[in-house]
């Protein structure tokens, strides 16, 4: 098995690159570490403090989001950084390359169950348009994305990343503290019955989609034998899907805050989006494409449906041109 550096040189990612990439993949190690410990490290639990989505945060986010900062504005060709955890661009180097955003720790509700959790984070190129430290540095559109990954802290530690060409899984061995390429190439199966869904926001739903889910459920033969998954960590319902195919869906509703979608765009649909279209799926917002979303904000939420294209494409004719 090849290690992570010899693979990334081979794919022609630069030294620089390659460097941060190795940052960010070293606290991974160590948050992964805390996660194999739980209680007997004393990260179980909630704070008292709410993010700034307005969620209550777990300890374990908060150490994780802390680890992260500290390690990557050490790097000299980190320029900014951008947490779910924080209110605004953190600065970094004035003259460093790359702009970092990341979720320290997505499903961190499964923290004290012992259930699936990860980072997921995403690297561009810093704006020269703009100053380092604004948030407009990373109102760049998914596309622009230099590399995007996850970290999936599970029975093994898998780091899943794209530096533009395939979507490809790593292994860390634990013998030696270095990731293995395991998976040269993760493939999206065209089709697939299974999806993952939060069925308790049927209520919320517009009708269109109620009607889709109708279908899925108990009416259409286009949906024999569906079967629904459903983790809430949005990492491990992805992970899924790029292993053996699905859906992942979390729509629009009727909630103040939710009309245009909940996932964020920054932290988890752009990134999590380059991956599954690396793999041969497809990922779009309301019908749209998520790669080609201009932001206008730093927390900006969306939409999602991602998966077998088959499916995506289904599911938006359904909903949006029907």
């Amino acid at each position: 098995m090849k290690r992570l550096i010899p693979v990334l040189k081979n794919d022609g990612v630069e030294t620089d690159l390659i460097m941060l990439i190795r940052t960010i993949l070293a606290t991974s190690k160590e948050i992964a570490f805390r996660v194999g410990q739980g209680e007997l490290a004393g990260v179980l639990g909630s704070t008292l403090d709410e993010n700034i989505q307005g969620e209550v945060q777990k300890k374990l986010d908060v150490i994780a989001n802390q680890l992260l900062k500290d390690m990557l504005l050490e790097e000299d060709s980190v320029a900014a950084i951008a947490s779910e955890e924080e209110d605004h661009a953190v600065p970094g180097n004035p003259d460093g390359r790359y702009i970092v955003a990341f979720d320290p720790l997505d499903g961190s509700s499964n923290i004290d169950v012992n259930g699936q959790i990860g980072t997921i984070f995403t690297i561009y190129a810093k704006r020269d348009d703009v100053p380092h430290d604004s948030d407009e540095q990373f109102v760049q559109a998914g596309i622009k994305q230099l590399c995007a990954g996850y970290v999936l802290y599970g029975p093994s530690t898998l780091l899943v990343m794209s530096t533009g060409g395939p979507t490809r899984c790593y292994t860390l061995d634990l013998t030696h503290g270095g990731f293995l390429l395991t998976t040269p190439e993760m493939t999206v199966a065209h089709k697939s019955k299974e999806f993952a869904v939060n069925m308790a926001n049927y209520r919320y739903w517009h009708e269109t989609i109620q009607t889709y889910f109708d279908n899925v459920l108990y009416a259409s033969q286009a949906f024999e034998k569906s079967s629904m998954r459903w983790s809430a960590a949005m990492v491990g319902d992805i992970h899924r899907i790029l292993s053996r195919g699905g859906t992942f869906l979390y729509p629009e509703d009727k909630r103040a805050g939710n009309d245009n979608g909940k996932i964020r765009l920054l932290y988890e649909a752009n990134p999590l989006s380059m991956l599954i279209e690396n793999a041969g799926g497809q990922a779009s917002s309301r019908g749209q494409r998520i790669l080609t979303i201009e932001p206008h904000s730093l927390h900006q939420r969306v939409a999602v449906v991602m998966g077998s294209s088959s499916a995506v494409a289904f599911f938006n004719r359904t909903v949006y041109e029907s």
